[in-house]
C-alpha cells in the first residue's frame, strides 16, 4: 500500500515509522529542510501521562482574568476580529466544567500512557540518546495553585496512578538544586513515573531509522492541496523543485499541526483546531549542583524547566490571537523569571536561545485520531502542547487502522466524531 504522511514533526515521524514497520510504501512530505523544526522543535520535553491535562479547566477562566495584566503571566490574550478564535474560545469554555475536565483528562491520558508503551517499546530495539531524565515534579507556589490542582489530583487517584504529594523539603530532597531557590514552593506532587526528553533529537533519531527502514522523505516540499476523486483521496498536489505534480497515494494522513485546518476545509472536513502558541528558551548549564536533575512545572506559570543532559530547556506561555511566529518580550521574560525563582544559578541568561512555536490546539485537549469522512484520508492531530508525550501511540494507531488492525486502545473520544452530531 502506497502512503503518504504529511508533516515531519514528530507525529507525522512516527506515524510513517509505524506505517512502514507494518509493510507499507511511506514517503513523508515536509515544507521544511529537515525533521522537526517547526512546534517539535523548541518544546518542553516533557512525557508526563500522569500529567498531561486539558486547559480547559475547572478555575482556568478566573486563573486566566487574574493574571491577563500581570507582567508575569502563563497567558498572552489578544482579541482579534477572526469568528473562528471566538468559536474555539466559547467551545473552550464548555469544556471548562468539572465533569466534562475529568471525561477529556481521562481521554488524553488513554492515548498518552498507550504512546509512552510504545516508546518503551521502540527504545528496546533503537536505543539511542536522546537526553531523557525520570521524574517530574510540580511546583505550587500558593494555596490558590494547590486548590487548582484538586481535580486532577482526584483523576490521578482513582485511576491509580503513581503520584506523591509532597512538601517543600520533599521538593528539595528530590531536586537539591532548589536549595538556592529565591524562595521555597509551598509543596510540589512528584510523578516518579513520568519522563522527558528533546523532542527534536528524538525525531531525528527516528528519522534515521526511518530511513534504514525505506521511507522515502520529500523536504523543501510545499503542500497544495489533496487530489480527490469520487469521493476519495487519491494523493497529494505539491510543489517543489521538480514544480507542480501530483503524488499518488493509497492512502494520506495529515499531520501537519495547526495548518491541517486549512488544507483539509476545501473538502469540508471541519476541524476545530486553533494555534496557541508556545515559547521556551534553552541554555547551556554553568553550574551542575544548582541546575535540575530531571523535569519542573512551576504550576503558577505553567512553565517547565527540563534537563536535556549539559543543557536546560525552560517552556511555557500561552498566546491566543496571534499566528505568527514571533517572539514577544514578555513572554520571555515570563520564562526567564520562573527559572531564576528556582534555579538562579544554573545558567547564564545571556546564554538562553529563544523560540516560539504554533501548538495545535483542540477546545477539549484531546488530539483528532482517525477516519474523517473522506475515504483514504486519516488525521493525525490537534495534540497541543502534548504531540511529545502522544506521538508514538498516536502513529501506531493510525497505522493499525490504515492496514486494517484492531487499535490496542479504545478510541473513543478521540475521533472527529465527538465533534460532529
Amino acid at each position: 500500500m502506497k502512503t503518504i504522511v504529511l508533516g515531519g514533526g514528530v507525529i507525522g515521524v512516527a506515524t510513517a515509522f509505524y506505517l512502514r514497520q507494518q509493510g507499507c510504501d511511506v514517503t513523508l512530505i515536509e515544507r521544511e529542510p529537515d525533521v522537526a523544526l517547526s512546534t517539535s522543535f523548541g518544546n518542553a520535553g516533557v512525557i508526563a501521562p500522569g500529567y498531561v491535562t486539558p486547559w480547559a479547566a475547572p478555575g482556568m477562566p478566573t486563573k486566566i482574568l487574574k493574571y491577563l495584566f500581570k507582567p508575569a503571566s502563563p497567558l498572552i490574550f489578544r482579541p482579534t476580529f477572526d469568528p473562528a478564535q471566538w468559536r474555539w474560545i466559547a467551545r473552550w469554555l464548555r469544556e471548562c466544567d468539572l465533569e466534562r475536565f475529568r471525561v477529556n483528562k481521562q481521554r488524553m491520558q488513554r492515548i498518552a500512557y498507550y504512546s509512552r508503551d510504545c516508546l518503551h517499546e521502540f527504545r528496546r530495539s533503537h536505543p539511542f540518546d536522546y537526553g531523557r531524565s525520570q521524574g517530574y515534579l510540580q511546583l505550587f507556589r500558593s494555596e490558590y495553585d494547590v486548590e487548582l490542582a484538586q481535580p486532577a489530583l482526584t483523576v490521578l487517584r482513582e485511576a491509580g496512578i503513581a503520584h506523591r504529594e509532597v512538601s517543600a523539603a520533599q521538593c528539595v530532597e528530590i531536586e537539591p538544586g532548589l536549595r538556592w531557590a529565591r524562595e521555597a514552593p509551598l509543596s510540589g506532587l512528584y510523578l516518579p513515573d513520568d519522563e522527558a526528553g528533546d523532542c527534536a533529537r528524538f525525531t531525528r533519531e527516528l528519522r534515521a531509522v526511518c530511513e534504514r527502514n525505506g521511507v522515502q522523505f520529500r523536504f523543501d516540499t510545499t503542500i497544495k492541496s489533496l487530489d480527490v476523486q469520487g469521493g476519495a483521496v487519491r494523493g497529494v498536489r505539491v510543489k517543489s523543485e521538480r514544480g507542480i505534480e501530483t503524488v499518488p497515494a493509497d492512502a494520506v494522513v495529515v499531520a501537519l499541526g495547526v495548518d491541517s485546518a486549512a488544507l483539509l476545509a476545501p473538502l469540508g472536513v471541519k476541524v476545530p483546531l486553533y494555534p496557541v502558541k508556545g515559547y521556551s528558551a534553552t541554555l547551556p548549564i554553568t553550574d551542575e549542583e544548582k541546575a535540575p536533575r530531571a523535569a519542573l512545572m512551576d504550576e503558577s506559570l505553567k512553565t517547565a524547566i527540563t534537563r536535556f543532559g549539559n543543557n536546560l530547556r525552560v517552556a511555557g506561555t500561552a498566546e491566543l490571537g496571534n499566528g505568527q511566529t514571533t517572539l514577544r518580550e514578555h513572554a520571555l521574560q515570563t520564562l526567564m523569571k520562573v527559572l531564576k525563582d528556582w534555579f538562579p544559578h544554573a545558567a547564564n541568561p545571556s546564554s538562553a536561545h529563544f523560540w516560539v512555536g504554533r501548538r495545535p490546539m483542540t477546545p477539549d485537549g484531546a488530539p483528532l485520531l482517525g477516519a474523517c469522512g473522506v475515504d483514504n484520508l486519516w488525521l493525525n492531530l490537534g495534540h497541543g502542547s502534548t504531540g511529545w508525550a502522544m506521538s508514538m501511540g498516536s502513529g501506531r494507531v493510525i497505522a493499525d487502522l490504515i492496514t486494517q488492525r484492531e487499535p490496542e486502545i479504545d478510541l473513543q473520544g478521540l475521533t472527529l466524531a465527538r465533534y460532529r452530531g
